[in-house]
């Protein structure tokens, strides 16, 4: 589709590296049947992706964060609207929730929602510094019509109708992963970014830190080198990176590192070799920084959470 004038346009490399970082630990769908004034609480630290299949919601407090995408299909062109005059969610929009307030949807006439419980992976601490909270997308069914007929369809029936299956939580991670980064996406790419957009601490110079960590967490990162990518002064760069980023240089090259030695440990790679991509001089040194991090060695860790075949 085509786009407006007056849009943010986003990169398209920057656009990936936020859908990239995306990665759930639970992804769990389930259909909420709202009367008219029945509400839907959505607390703090709850992260959700909320669907409306049916009917129409505000939300307390309104709904007035993001933006109105509308939609023509004759001409496909997209519009925004900053300064929506309806704070409602109607048939076909999108609702993502990071759980940083606590928030509550309320039913305007009998509703059907379907509702996608997130928990996200340590690893997505980039995507949680980046993106607002809530996000609305109003036709989403429009913009991303594939992925909104997957969340029209999640969500067991009540009885279920059908046994649970082995694997099916993996299946379901692997859908509600979908269609969070195709929200994610139609939010960002359609004009709803603010300008700017993906900025980790609206410092280009640490950005660019941070995003040199997470592209190669295995190299050896001092204060030094990493201060040099930043083109700052070992002492400055020090003290801002812990003003802004909340932490230390090394505590967050040693997250990171712990983040992606979990996505490759779930994926079957054996502990020697983990260990040596990210870096560790050794697989007991690996062991007992990623215990301090996760209370598991990585060998139980490996045990619990393999992904296995549907």
């Amino acid at each position: 589709m085509g786009v407006g004038e007056g849009m943010v346009t986003v990169d398209s490399a920057a656009l990936s590296t936020v859908l990239d970082a995306v990665d759930l630990r639970v992804g769990v769908a389930r259909r909420a049947a709202l009367p008219t004034g029945g509400l839907l609480p959505l607390g703090t630290g709850a992260a959700a992706l909320v669907y409306v299949a049916r009917g129409t919601v505000h939300g307390h407090p309104p709904l007035r964060t993001g933006c109105r995408l509308d939609v023509d299909r004759a001409s496909q062109t997209v519009a925004v609207d900053e300064r929506p005059p309806q704070a409602t969610l109607t048939t076909g929009d999108a609702f993502l929730t990071l759980g940083r307030t606590a928030f509550a949807l309320e039913a305007d006439d009998e509703t059907e929602l379907v509702v996608v419980d997130l928990e996200f992976a340590d690893s997505s601490s980039l995507l949680a510094a980046v993106l607002p909270d809530p996000i609305t997308v109003m036709s989403f069914d429009a913009l991303e019509p594939a992925a909104a007929a997957l969340a029209g369809s999640m969500g067991p029936t009540d009885p279920p109708s059908w046994p649970v299956r082995q694997g099916d939580p993996v299946i379901c991670r692997m859908m509600a992963k979908t269609v969070l980064l195709s929200v994610i996406r139609a939010w960002a790419a359609n004009g709803c970014a603010p300008d700017g957009w993906p900025s980790v601490s609206r410092d280009p110079f640490l950005d660019r830190v941070v995003e040199a960590i997470h592209h190669e967490p295995g190299r050896e990162w001092t204060v030094e080198r990493l201060a040099s990518v930043g083109a700052m002064s070992r002492s400055v760069f020090a003290e801002r990176f812990r003003t802004v980023i909340g932490r230390s240089p090394a505590d967050y090259v040693t997250e990171v590192r712990i983040d992606a030695a979990k996505r490759m440990l779930g994926t079957g790679r054996s502990v020697s070799e983990t260990s040596r991509e990210l870096g560790y001089a050794s697989d007991e040194g690996f062991s007992r920084a990623f215990r301090r991090r996760t209370g598991m060695t990585p060998s139980a860790w490996r045990s619990a959470h393999a992904l296995v075949p549907a």
